[in-house]
């Protein structure tokens, strides 16, 4: 029950962070807002201040939410023109549609600054920890300390480049470019071997641990988290890359079942891990949401984009079929990773 609570927590805190950005910048630019809703599906609590035009509401599924704005996908003849947003200007638009994204980095940004402050900021270094007895790393020559500063050529400087790099290695070899503890730069080509584990899931082991040490202070926490959500960023869109290159195959991505059993392994390690998780998954929604894909933040953007080039807008019953079908394979990927979520439980 706890892990579920977290899970609806971290979803809900989240997802209010995005749809705020919405709502903020739609009220700045005085356009009408109907609706700020978190969750999807029946409603099961609304709220409207008296006077008001928005209603606040809960509802019955905690996956999602949105805000609902006149003027974003048809025209309404009930609202005045100037208060719907196809008739704001495109500067405004934009920041209406990105300001979700924006928050979710900042909220992200926050909550790293936050969890330095109370538990220390860890130095995001890619320094070698314990170097495993008989594994390829050992093998090859790496040992405990060595400064990773490149992967196949791949300049690192933070462990969560390195370890999307060699967690999509596929059992290829690798070239490790390290920095010793002597100053010596050195070059090893190391090879992983496949191991199964608990569950017998497969993966590739090169025999190495992440190393961490903790700083403490506001500076210091300021800079962990700046660079740790710069250091997120890059990660995210690695795997992105990976994914459309074939590295990372759809099977490996995780929906609702996958992200709660996550939820549920890192409340078991603490509030910090907690923490991390919500910067880390507040990321990776901001990120997703500005794809120029139908549906998302990103697609209407692209949209607005197309509109701005052209000087003439796409038609709104053309736009709204592609981000109709936009949403349909969305849903199909996330019933398709949901299943895939559920196989591996079982396994």
């Amino acid at each position: 029950m706890l892990s579920l609570l977290w899970f609806i927590l971290i979803l809900g805190a989240i997802v209010a962070v995005h749809e705020f950005g919405h709502f903020i910048f739609a009220k700045l630019s005085n356009t009408y807002v109907y609706e700020f809703s978190i969750g999807m599906g029946k409603k099961i609590f609304g709220k409207k201040k008296k006077g008001g035009e928005t209603e606040f509401c809960v509802r019955a599924i905690p996956l999602g939410g949105y805000v609902m704005i006149a003027g974003e996908d048809v025209e309404d003849e009930n609202i005045p023109k100037d208060r719907q947003m196809c008739n704001k200007s495109f500067w405004q638009r934009f920041l209406v549609l990105f300001a979700g994204a924006f928050n979710n980095f900042v909220f992200a940004f926050l909550i790293l600054f936050i969890s330095a402050l109370i538990y220390g900021a860890v130095s995001t270094k890619p320094y070698i920890g314990e170097v495993a007895s008989g594994y390829p790393a050992e093998l090859a020559g790496l040992e405990a300390g060595d400064l990773l500063l490149s992967l196949d050529g791949q300049k690192i400087n933070n462990w969560d480049k390195a370890l999307v790099k060699l967690q999509t290695t596929d059992g290829n070899s690798i070239l490790f470019e390290v920095e010793k503890s002597n100053g010596d730069i050195k070059t090893y080509e190391v090879k992983p071997i496949k191991e199964k584990d608990e569950e017998g899931n497969e993966s590739y082991k090169f025999g190495i641990a992440t190393r961490y040490e903790k700083e403490y202070g506001f500076l210091k926490s300021l800079k962990y988290a700046s660079s740790k959500t710069i250091s997120l960023f890059g990660s995210m869109w690695d795997t992105l890359k990976y994914l459309f290159t074939g590295k990372v195959g759809v099977d490996q991505l995780s929906g609702p079942v996958g992200i709660y059993s996550i939820v549920d392994s890192q409340a078991k390690q603490g509030l910090e891990a907690v923490l991390y998780l919500v910067a880390y998954l507040s990321i990776n929604v901001g990120i997703i949401n500005l794809l120029p894909f139908p549906a998302f933040d990103g697609g209407r953007i692209l949209f607005l984009f197309i509109e701005k080039i052209f000087k003439k807008p796409v038609s709104k019953k053309v736009e709204n079929i592609i981000h109709s079908i936009g949403f349909m394979l969305i849903i199909g990927l996330l019933i398709y990773v949901t299943f895939n979520d559920i196989l591996r439980i079982f396994r």
